[in-house]
């Protein structure tokens, strides 16, 4: 039986610490997880506030190819009806074709949160699901606190159960809502709940508390749950949910199941990194399958196998997951690692000039460079060793004053001095500070040249201090990131001279954008 994905990054996730999507936001992201082909949505939560309201309203105009979507809300109030209670009147109005209750499993929720008996809960619960159920809705029963619950009093906690199942739940997910299981701990439990109900239909909703969700909700199926909630990325309440990008590959690629239709799991690293953007959250690099660090190989040993075969050091292809293999370069590098970068880039790789070229890497970095963090140095640095390689153009001399000036404050001016196709340029530019008036200076200089370089910004300017305890004589780290309208790229220099060092990092900067501006003109 395939597993179904039961995805709720527009209500669980959104429960997360710095996340707050729009509406469009949300409807964005569900028609992304549709065409991805998971087989739930869970869209929020109707009542709670105008924007899930207004998702829900235009959600219904949408055709939806693949997942069914869920409205989501809780069991009626103690001590009141079904058909009185404005939750589940508004849980109807959103006109999904499933809806998922979430209800009380722990006699600690029922007695201290609810304040309310142990059987009273049990009929909210039951006359909850089969108002819902006789609407002709796919009811999906969410037990709160599951696992908790049923360390506490097994007994009732599976009575809590059979209430649902009596009021026509169609599939319960067993949560574990505190995330402070053990994946032994859910498997055991699981198991018995099976042998309680064998012919109904469960699934699990995990939480990360002990950094365990992923493992626990793959032991849950191991168990024979067939539904898997969870999170693109993991966000979620406190430490997150589930996260999806891990479940699923493991779920087709380690565990032999299906849970998306046929080619769909390519997608995932895309799917992932767009619903960051759209969450304005900065990607994990280290994340499992789908972060820009999962298939990145910086040992020269390993760089080494992998050139020899690509199984040596990654647990799948990367491509499988939609995500690429990538090599870094550092001190711990051997001649693989440039020889590997050099042919991503279709350049010469003459084993002699990489020996040396690997040598000068060692030695920057012995001087404060890191490479690791700055792809476009590494290339400038390739391409500079090519035979024909020549540059865009060359500094000849720079000067930058800063003063402070009465009546005007602190004056920041940069002079320079440069060859570009065989003329001599001078510029000379302010700025709010020394490295903006010597960026300024530099753009004035080429814009003539290369009109390209009025489409570069720069994204980040990052300043370490390597040896502190040098004072005003330590070795000053700069990494500067640039953009583009179509790419962003890293580049670093360093000095115990700060504008020096900032300017090594803004030369390859500009050179490695206005050489691949070039490049694209070539092309096409």
């Amino acid at each position: 039986m395939p597993i179904q994905i039961y995805d709720t990054t527009l209500r669980d996730g959104t429960q997360g610490e710095g996340i707050a999507f729009t509406c469009q936001d949300k409807l964005r992201i569900a028609r992304l997880l549709d065409d991805f082909g998971v087989a739930y949505i869970e869209g929020g939560w109707p009542l709670s506030n105008p924007k899930d309201a207004e998702f829900f309203a235009r959600a219904k105009t949408l055709t939806w190819k693949h997942a069914r979507l869920a409205a989501f809300g809780s069991t009626c109030r103690v001590n009141s009806q079904p058909d009185d209670d404005a939750n589940l009147r508004a849980l109807l109005d959103a006109e999904t074709p499933v809806v998922t209750v979430v209800g009380k499993t722990w006699t600690l929720h029922v007695t201290d949160v609810l304040q309310t008996t142990l059987e009273e809960n049990l009929r909210i619960i039951r006359a909850s699901l089969a108002y819902l159920k006789a609407r002709g809705r796919e009811v999906i029963y969410d037990a709160e606190h599951f696992f908790d619950g049923y360390r506490a009093d097994a007994a009732y906690a599976l009575a809590t159960l059979r209430a649902a199942f009596d009021g026509g739940a169609d599939s319960i997910s067993l949560c574990d809502t505190n995330g402070g299981m053990l994946p032994h701990q859910i498997e055991e439990i699981v198991r018995a709940v099976r042998a309680q109900f064998p012919e109904k239909s469960f699934g699990i909703h995990a939480h990360n508390d002990s950094g365990c969700a992923v493992a626990n909700s793959l032991a849950a199926l191991r168990a024979g749950c067939n539904l898997v909630q969870g999170t693109i990325n993991g966000y979620g309440e406190r430490c997150g949910n589930a996260d999806l990008c891990a479940v699923i590959p493991n779920v087709e690629l380690k565990m032999g199941l299906t849970c998306l239709p046929s080619g769909h799991l390519k997608e995932l690293t895309r799917v992932a990194r767009t619903v960051a953007e759209i969450a304005n959250l900065a990607m994990d690099n280290r994340q499992a399958y789908v972060g820009r660090s999962a298939f990145a190989h910086k040992g020269g040993i390993h760089v080494a196998a992998q050139r020899r075969n690509g199984q040596s050091y990654q647990h799948i292809d990367p491509m499988q997951v939609g995500n690429v293999s990538r090599v870094l370069v550092s001190e711990l590098s051997g001649r693989g690692n440039l020889m590997s970068k050099a042919e991503e880039l279709g350049l010469a790789t003459d084993a002699n000039k990489m020996a040396t070229l690997l040598q000068r890497v060692k030695e920057l970095e012995a001087r404060g460079f890191h490479f690791e963090s700055a792809d476009a140095s590494i290339e400038m640095m390739l391409r500079r060793a090519q035979t024909d390689y020549r540059p865009l153009f060359e500094m000849l001399d720079f000067m930058v004053v800063v003063e402070h000036r009465t009546g005007r404050g602190l004056f920041a001016e940069a002079s320079i001095k440069l060859r570009t196709n065989g003329e001599i340029v001078h510029a000379v530019a302010e700025g709010n500070g020394p490295v903006n008036a010597l960026d300024n200076a530099l753009r004035k200089a080429l814009r003539e040249h290369y009109p390209a370089i009025e489409q570069f910004h720069l994204v980040d300017y990052k300043v370490r201090i390597l040896d502190g305890n040098a004072g005003t004589a330590a070795t000053t780290r700069v990494l500067i990131e640039t953009a583009n309208h179509r790419q962003t790229w890293c580049t670093v220099g360093a000095s115990t001279n700060i504008i020096e060092a900032s300017w090594l990092a803004l030369y390859d900067a500009v050179e490695y954008g206005l050489l691949n501006t070039e490049h694209l003109k070539t092309e096409n």
